[in-house]
């Protein structure tokens, strides 16, 4: 993959033709007949859509902090289960949401705000699905991360089944990571930039602890966990503590957007194991060093996140009569 000195998101926009042919039209409608989901889809029919649901990010960021590695975690949930179709926020008794990996996600209101604004100023134009899109890369740049181009004119699924949802673990080896990563037209860097969205937020006790007391039935902890950073974890998760509290993902910097966290796996102190095998295994170690400076060709944190971030934002999007758009995000029409 290129390193960050040749990121430029310039290259990613339409080609010129398509450029001048949307100016070109002067309709208050969507320029239905050129391709989505692409930069500045919505054009006049919205043409303050990413104002809106910036503004509407802002406030719940400052109400609420926790609310960025929330919704980036959503947006995630949301692509890797029938692509970024917005799915993840229909409720229902058998929706993705009642799925146990999806139960302790936050910030369903925050979309839905943003849907009610923009159905005010904008009727029936933007799914819920770019909304999503929109809020993560909006939230990310609040805890100091990078700011990237997103593709709108993603449709909104109509299919929400828990029954469907086969997210990554916090067990997984590198080799399975691989494997629902490729799955998803991801590739080995993209694997390993997407999981140091880890930089932000918080994880439940339950999630991880028996890897701090009783990995794999050994009946002591992960040799691969730095014994100073043992103690540490089973003080803020005690064996029969509540399986609910949660304790950063990147310790000492879980509200910022830095290299913290991939610093922390170099020594050990990476709280999920899917996250610390990323140090063992040479091919996924080489890339978090050169994220790190530690190797050439270095790589630049910030502008690789919002490569990846942009790349799957694209999985199998609904763009046909396979999607909708919504009027209340939790429901379909």
């Amino acid at each position: 993959m290129s390193s960050a000195t040749n990121f430029n998101p310039h290259c990613l926009f339409l080609p010129l033709f398509l450029v001048l042919a949307a100016t070109a039209t002067t309709t208050t409608t969507r320029n239905t007949f050129l391709p989505r989901p692409r930069v500045g889809y919505y054009g006049s029919a919205c043409w303050n859509v990413e104002s809106i649901v910036r503004s509407v990010v802002q406030s719940n960021y400052f109400t609420n902090p926790a609310n960025a590695p929330g919704i980036l975690r959503m947006h995630f949930h949301d692509c890797f289960v029938r692509g970024c179709d917005g799915s993840i926020l229909l409720e229902g008794p058998n929706s993705e949401r009642t799925a146990i990996p999806n139960q302790s996600l936050r910030g369903f209101n925050v979309i839905e705000e943003a849907k009610t604004q923009l159905e005010i100023a904008c009727p029936r134009t933007v799914s819920c699905a770019d909304i999503l899109a929109l809020a993560a890369r909006d939230f990310v740049v609040l805890t100091g991360g990078p700011w990237w181009p997103v593709p709108l004119g993603r449709l909104d699924g109509r299919i929400s089944l828990a029954s469907n949802v086969d997210l990554p673990e916090p067990t997984d080896s590198v080799a399975v990571q691989k494997q629902r990563f490729a799955a998803k037209n991801l590739n080995t860097q993209d694997l390993v930039v997407l999981a140091a969205g880890h930089t932000i937020g918080t994880v439940g006790c339950g999630v991880f602890r028996n890897r701090f007391f009783n990995y794999n039935n050994t009946g002591s902890p992960d040799p691969t966990i730095n014994p100073s950073f043992v103690p540490q974890i089973q003080s803020q998760c005690p064996l029969n503590g509540n399986a609910a509290t949660r304790v950063a993902l990147d310790m000492g910097s879980e509200g910022q957007f830095d290299t913290s966290y991939l610093n922390n796996l170099r020594f050990g102190r990476g709280v999920l194991e899917s996250d610390q095998v990323l140090w063992s295994d040479p091919e996924t170690r080489f890339i978090v060093e050169r994220l790190l400076g530690l190797r050439f060709p270095f790589l630049l944190f910030g502008p690789e996140f919002a490569r990846s971030m942009y790349k799957m934002s694209l999985t199998e999007v609904k763009t046909g009569f396979d999607g909708e758009i919504r009027r209340v995000c939790s429901a379909i029409n």
